[in-house]
């Protein structure tokens, strides 16, 4: 008998081994193709299905110097017929690659079986750590963020899934606009009431128009306050531009002692102002402070209707 002719000896005990991984291989691929099938017809005959979600809205319900507050409205679509829960919402605000602010929000509820909801999720950003971050971030600027949001939902049949989102937009950073009394026009002077109109100058320093709606304001004279009011006026103040108006006002000349007489004979008395300014801008409305310290008024005489003029220095 050839050597070719011999039969072939193998170990009982790896054959074995072997024949057992091929048959264990083969019914954990036909388990998988099983549950595979049966999670597909589960899908099919219960309803089972990704939920998603999309970015509705970004609201800034309050806006200032300080400040802006921010809520991020995101509508999320169920249409499983068991609620599932939201497990966490994840979030990121960056301008130009760079991190305004991050958080995580756990446990943030459940969305109903069949339904939708309004996810509301409330960021707020601080100005000064923004500022003190970024050398670059200018008051009165508008920069560019991106929004990334991802939303762990746990969805039977599928498990935990990520729903990510992405927005982009601006966002203002507010500057209080200058003011300076240009001059006082005096209607009607006299010890016990006068009446006057103040002519003020607003420069608006932001890249951004303020229309203006309203303005509340106290006046004092020599520290003395010659009176505060609110008036209605609507003016619009162009991005980086000067708007004048005029308010009226009306005091007691003789509540102010030796400061109306400095001011009389042209020896000039101090003045300072404070107050807010309510405006619109592309952003939503804001209340913007505008204050004025130090300065220095008198009066004189008006060339040609024979009324006092006051000028601001």
């Amino acid at each position: 008998m050839s050597s070719s002719d011999k039969p072939e000896l193998v170990d009982r005990d790896v054959k074995d081994k072997v024949d057992d991984k091929e048959d264990n291989s083969g019914f954990i691929d036909k388990v998988k193709g099983f549950i595979h099938d049966i999670g597909e017809k589960i899908e099919e005959t219960i309803g089972f299905g990704k939920p998603t979600a999309d970015v509705a809205e970004i609201h800034l319900p309050c806006i200032n110097l300080e400040k802006a507050e921010i809520v991020i409205d995101v509508l999320i679509k169920n249409p499983n017929p068991v609620p599932i829960p939201l497990v966490d919402i994840d979030y990121l605000i960056e301008s130009d690659g760079r991190k305004l602010l991050s958080g995580l929000i756990p446990d943030a509820g459940t969305i109903h079986a069949h339904g939708e909801e309004t996810v509301k999720i409330p960021v707020t950003l601080i100005y000064d750590d923004i500022k003190s971050t970024y050398d670059d971030i200018k008051p009165g600027s508008i920069i560019p963020y991106r929004l990334k949001v991802d939303l762990i939902v746990d969805v039977p049949v599928f498990g935990r899934l990520t729903l990510p989102l992405e927005k982009t937009g601006e966002i203002p950073i507010p500057y209080k606009p200058d003011i300076d009394m240009e001059k006082i026009h005096f209607e009607r002077f006299s010890w016990e009431e006068t009446i006057a109109v103040l002519h003020l100058k607003l420069e608006n320093k932001n890249d951004f128009d303020l229309g203006l709606n309203a303005l509340d304001y106290e006046v004092w004279l020599s520290e003395v306050s010659i009176g505060s009011a609110e008036l209605e006026k609507s003016a619009k103040i162009d991005k980086n531009g000067i708007s004048y108006i005029e308010i009226p006002i009306s005091f007691r000349p003789k509540d102010f002692g030796s400061a109306l007489w400095d001011m009389i004979r042209g020896k000039g008395t101090g003045y300072s102002m404070k107050g807010h300014i309510n405006v619109d801008t592309p952003f939503g409305a804001m209340k913007l402070p505008i204050s004025k310290e130090g300065g220095t008024t008198r009066l004189k005489k008006n060339r040609e209707d024979g009324g006092d003029d006051d000028d601001d220095e």
